[in-house]
C-alpha cells in the first residue's frame, strides 16, 4: 500500500482497514508525511467521520513514539490511574481531576496524571501543579522515581511525545477539530490501568469507549456530565459506559441518589488561573466551597468504584471523608 492510495480512500469517504489505518499513522508519527498528506489525512478522516479504527490507530502510533516510563509498561500488578479528560467543555471550571489526582495518590494509589497547560479553561492541569510546586518536565526516570516515592507523577504531554512536532504545525494551520483533539486521555506513556475519563461532547462517548477496549485499558469510567461537562457533575445524571476486562457497558451515575446535593454549574467556575490555584490549595487542605468540594468527592468516588473500594454509594461515603479531611501527607514533591 502507498500513501497516495489510502489517501484516495479517504477522498471516495471509505472507512479504512486497520492495517490502512496503522500505515498511515506511522507513517505520520515518523515524521515521513508531508504537511500536505498529513493535511489531506487528518481532513479526510474528519469528513469520513471518526470511528475507533482510525482512533486507535493513532492512539498506537502515537504511544510507540512517546517516551517511555521505566517500569511502567501496562504490565504491572498493582493498579496505575489516571484522571485526565478530554477537555474542551469551555466551562471554566476549576481543576477538579488534578484535585482528584491528589487525592488518590494522598490515599496511596499510584497515579500517573496526564496532561498539558490550559487549551479553553482558565487553568491547565500543568498550570496548576506548576503553581503548587510540583515539577513539570521531568525525565522519565524521574517520574518512574516520583511514582515509587510519592505515588504520583505529571507528564507533561509536550515533554512525552516529540513526533508531535510533525502534526502540530499542520493542526494548528488547520485551525479545525481533528481526530487528535481526542487523543489526549488514550495517550498516557504509562499505560494506566485505570481510568476516568470524562467528555465533553455525550456523541464521542461510544468512540471513545470503543478506543479504549481496543488499546487495552483494565478499568475504566468514560462519560459526558449533565451540561456538556467533562467531570462527573452533582447537578445531573451522568451517562456513560463502565470498562471492564474488555467488556462495555452503559453506566448512568446519579448524584442525588449517592447522597449529593444538587449544586449550580456556576459554583464550580474559577476567574482565572490566580483564582483556580487558589480554590485547589483550598480544597486540598480540606476547606473548599461545598460545591467544589462535592463534586472532587463524586469523582474520586467514580475512581474507588474502579479500583474495587466498594459500590458507588460506597465509595461516595468514603470519598466525602477523605475530601473533607484534606491531604494527609501533604503535596508530593513539597516540603
Amino acid at each position: 500500500m502507498t500513501v497516495p492510495e489510502i489517501l484516495e480512500i479517504l477522498a471516495q469517504g471509505k472507512a479504512l482497514t486497520d492495517q490502512q489505518a496503522d500505515f498511515m499513522f506511522g507513517k505520520l508519527m515518523e515524521g515521513e508525511l508531508t504537511e500536505g498528506q498529513t493535511g489531506a489525512l487528518l481532513m479526510g478522516i474528519r469528513a469520513k467521520g471518526e470511528d475507533s479504527t482510525d482512533l486507535a490507530a493513532g492512539v498506537r502510533a502515537v504511544v510507540t513514539h512517546a517516551r517511555k516510563i521505566p517500569g511502567y509498561d501496562g504490565e504491572r500488578s498493582e493498579p496505575v490511574i489516571d484522571t485526565c479528560g478530554t477537555g474542551g467543555d469551555g466551562q471554566c471550571s476549576f481543576n477538579n481531576s488534578t484535585a482528584v489526582s491528589l487525592f488518590l495518590a494522598d490515599m496511596g494509589y499510584t497515579v500517573a496524571k496526564h496532561g498539558n497547560r490550559a487549551l479553553s479553561s482558565s487553568c491547565g492541569s500543568a498550570d496548576a501543579l506548576e503553581a503548587l510546586g510540583i515539577p513539570l518536565e521531568q525525565t522519565p526516570e524521574e517520574a518512574a522515581a516520583g511514582l515509587d516515592k510519592y505515588n504520583f507523577a505529571f507528564l507533561f504531554a509536550p515533554a512525552y511525545h516529540p513526533a508531535f512536532k510533525f502534526v502540530m504545525p499542520v493542526r494548528q494551520q488547520l485551525g479545525i477539530r481533528t481526530l487528535f483533539n481526542f487523543m489526549g486521555p488514550l495517550t498516557n506513556p504509562a499505560r494506566p490501568s485505570h481510568q476516568l475519563i470524562g467528555v465533553g461532547d455525550p456523541e464521542r462517548l461510544h468512540l471513545m469507549g470503543e478506543t479504549l477496549l481496543l488499546t487495552g485499558v483494565k478499568r475504566a469510567l468514560i462519560f459526558s456530565g449533565a451540561g456538556g461537562f467533562d467531570e462527573l457533575t452533582t447537578w445531573g445524571v451522568n451517562r456513560g459506559y463502565v470498562i471492564k476486562d474488555g467488556v462495555m457497558e452503559k453506566i448512568a451515575v446519579d448524584p442525588a441518589s449517592l447522597g449529593f446535593e444538587a449544586h449550580r454549574p456556576e459554583d464550580v467556575v474559577v476567574n482565572g488561573k490566580d483564582d483556580a490555584v487558589e480554590k485547589l490549595k483550598a480544597i486540598l487542605a480540606g476547606d473548599g466551597p461545598a460545591a467544589m468540594m462535592d463534586m472532587v468527592a463524586l469523582n474520586l468516588a467514580g475512581c474507588l468504584h474502579l479500583l474495587d473500594e466498594g459500590s458507588l454509594a460506597e465509595c461516595a461515603a468514603k470519598a466525602r471523608d477523605v475530601v473533607k479531611n484534606g491531604l494527609q501527607k501533604g503535596i508530593p514533591y513539597v516540603g
